[in-house]
């Protein structure tokens, strides 16, 4: 297949995983002036703690195997291998999630007390663990509706779940003015009552069926990458319970405001890396991949690195609308964390190939560098900087990452990579930031720098000479 039309392919999936994602982020921002209002920031950095919490252990759970259902699903066309890597993965997922589940139950007292200091938050911890039960089945069954490529249903399962937790966030915490357990029971709501259809609907799919030679092989491909998760776990996550210990739940609940703000970034990722494992695998010959992989790359670092340098700019307007005054100092971190998402989605294309090779085992080599880098810099930078000390390490830490899997990556799977044009996307987007904030001109000279961002790239020579021309055919279409 011709490279046009697989870009189509993989932007047309993107996009309708984008609007589910656009409706959840859209309605996570509109979310925080009612979680700055009823929550004290102690109250929201203890949610954003146990979501930290939860997120790791989920990842020693799956032990993988979410990605080597992708991997596996793909090495053979028959419909009865299909669904016996379905079945494998399903009832797996259900036992772990379920193990886990009562673990977090027992341990609920213990836990509350390591990291607030008191065991009364133990209905808190409790209640977290029961959303991540809930979130690693629900997960591991969307899974198939990705790999089948069906992306509206996804879409449509997404947003009834958004619109159900959203209706009962708002009931617990405005209406029976519940507070943090109101927040997390409300997230998992949603979640619960839309997989319990979903086990429904696919009844006839998810029979009693589970092989062990199966599970073996794919938890050769999936086990390694667990150390992997975890240590990208630590740089997403662990600078919540750096700033925990070593400044406050206050600054955790200021930061954690500059990262909801800057998780519109996340929104395109979200988008991406749905698509994107299905898409790459799917492609069987391996010159058109390598092809495909490179110029994928180069316009992942182009839309995000324009996002970012919009969310930079603009960062101090969009806390002063959606947030309370207290939370003002948010909009320092923004422009750091959007950027350090621009790395991490460079780093989600160029691991594809070690993927595709089945080549996982030293994946953890490149994250726990990347994960060392972090620990040392929030342990260094966050005692006299405290948020903005956390966010120099993030992007530090994905930087770092990016890099690291670059190198692997080629070593296993080469792909020849448009490496000036992405450095050139990248360094353009931080040089109008830079110009930004050091002119200070306000608002008036924020937003036209934001827009400017893909004109810029002219002198530069970034476009193709095929590029150019479509884009000059559309813009003499629009006149």
């Amino acid at each position: 297949m011709a490279l046009g039309p697989q870009l189509k392919r993989l932007g047309k999936h993107s996009a309708i995983y984008g609007l589910g994602g656009l409706v959840s982020r859209i309605l996570a921002v509109l979310l925080l002036p009612l979680y700055t209002r009823y929550l004290s920031p102690s109250d929201y950095g203890k949610v954003e703690t146990l979501i930290a919490l939860t997120t790791v252990i989920g990842i020693a759970l799956r032990m993988g195997i979410h990605s080597a259902f992708f991997r596996f699903y793909f090495d053979s066309p028959e419909p009865e291998a299909r669904r016996l890597v379905l079945r494998t993965s399903f009832w797996f997922t259900m036992a772990m999630a379920t193990a886990g589940l009562v673990g977090g139950l027992l341990l609920a007292a213990p836990i509350a007390d390591a990291l607030f200091g008191s065991p009364d938050d133990s209905e808190l911890v409790m209640a977290a663990f029961v959303g991540l039960w809930a979130g690693m089945n629900y997960e591991q069954l969307t899974s198939l509706f990705r790999v089948e490529e069906r992306s509206v249903a996804f879409v449509s399962a997404s947003l009834v779940n958004i619109f159900l937790t959203v209706g009962a966030t708002l009931l617990l915490v405005v209406a029976l003015d519940k507070g943090p357990i109101g927040v997390i029971v409300g997230n998992f709501t949603g979640t619960l009552l839309v997989y319990a259809v979903l086990i429904g609907y696919r009844r006839e799919q998810l029979g009693l069926q589970f092989d062990r030679s199966l599970l073996r092989e794919m938890n050769r491909f999936g086990i390694p990458l667990v150390p992997t998760a975890l240590f990208l776990w630590v740089t997403n996550f662990s600078d919540r319970l750096f700033l925990v210990r070593l400044a406050d739940t206050t600054e955790v609940g200021l930061y954690s405001v500059g990262v909801r703000i800057a998780s519109a970034m996340v929104l395109l990722l979200t988008a991406f890396r749905l698509a994107w494992p299905a898409f790459a695998y799917s492609i069987d010959d391996d010159r058109e991949a390598r092809r495909t992989y490179a110029f994928v790359l180069t316009y992942v670092v182009l839309v995000t690195t324009w996002v970012a340098t919009g969310l930079a700019l603009l960062s101090p307007w969009i806390v002063d609308w959606i947030a309370a005054p207290a939370f003002a100092e948010s909009s320092r971190v923004v422009g750091p964390l959007a950027f350090s998402t621009v790395a991490f989605a460079g780093y989600i294309v160029v691991a594809i190939g070690v993927g595709r090779a089945k080549r996982t085992q030293f994946n953890w080599v490149v994250t726990g560098a990347a994960a060392a880098v972090n620990i040392a810099l929030n342990l260094l930078l966050i005692p006299p900087y405290g948020m903005m000390g956390a966010a120099i390490a993030t992007i530090a830490a994905y930087a770092t990452m990016f890099v690291g899997m670059v190198w692997w990556s080629q070593r296993i799977y080469a792909v020849p990579y448009q490496w000036r044009r992405v450095v050139t996307a990248a360094a353009t987007g931080i040089a109008l930031v830079a110009i930004g904030k050091l002119a200070g001109g306000g608002l008036a000279l924020a937003l036209p720098l934001a827009l400017v961002y893909p004109l810029a790239l002219f002198p530069l020579g970034f476009y193709l000479p095929a590029e150019r021309k479509a884009i000059g055919g559309r813009l003499h279409l629009a006149r």
